[in-house]
């Protein structure tokens, strides 16, 4: 959808809880370095989420400058959130350095995967396994590695139409529920209480059960 650029050139995109773990106000702190410091007017954000911190963070653009170069769209309906997800150049995922953080698969890098959508996020444990080449990794903590991660893969199309075609793969071949689900399978046999079927945690599941013996 054109009409959510607003006449820039690039969208970054971000769906997302908007908590104090989600490091939103390292993003509006790279965003004021990219307008401010770099001044780059032709990329715009829309942030899709809504959570405890999303009216200290209207607050945090408008004091930091950037407030017309961000949009924050509060929660909406799957399909708007398909149409401005597709709407982007690159995705972004900002969490904060914390030990929950690195060892947590994030449902967003993933449907960013999905949608063959190039990422930039900080450089935690989970979120390099989970997106491989697919992703940027900035400096933990630091909004101006993160601000030129994004330039430079906003500036370099061809790298980021390989990464996002990377990950649209990844998803296809191994991410998706249908490899996914033997898996969990295998690792609910193991520490299925004694008594309880293979076969029944298989139809909570909905998938045949795996072949693992008892």
């Amino acid at each position: 959808d054109p009409a959510l650029r607003h006449g820039a050139k690039h969208l970054v995109g971000y769906v997302g809880v908007m908590g104090n773990q989600e490091g939103l106000s390292d993003l509006l702190r790279a965003v004021h370095a990219i307008v401010h410091i770099h001044g780059r007017r032709d990329i715009r954000f829309v942030l899709v989420g809504s959570g405890p911190e999303l009216p200290h963070l209207l607050k945090e653009a408008d004091e930091l400058g950037v407030g017309s170069f961000v949009d924050f769209t509060g929660r909406v309906s799957d399909e708007v959130l398909t149409r401005t997800l597709s709407s982007c150049d690159l995705c972004v995922n900002p969490d904060t350095p914390t030990q929950l953080n690195s060892l947590s698969s994030m449902n967003k890098i993933v449907e960013y995967m999905a949608l063959g959508k190039p990422i930039v996020q900080f450089d935690l444990h989970e979120g390099r396994v989970t997106a491989g080449a697919a992703s940027l990794y900035a400096t933990s903590g630091s909004s101006e590695d993160f601000a030129a991660k994004i330039m430079a893969l906003l500036d370099d199309p061809v790298r980021a139409g390989a990464m996002g075609e990377f990950g649209r793969r990844r998803v296809m071949d191994s991410l998706s529920w249908a490899h996914q689900v033997s898996e969990l399978l295998r690792c609910y046999a193991r520490v299925r209480p004694r008594g309880t079927s293979a076969r029944l945690i298989a139809e909570h599941v909905g998938s045949a059960p795996p072949a693992v013996p008892d």
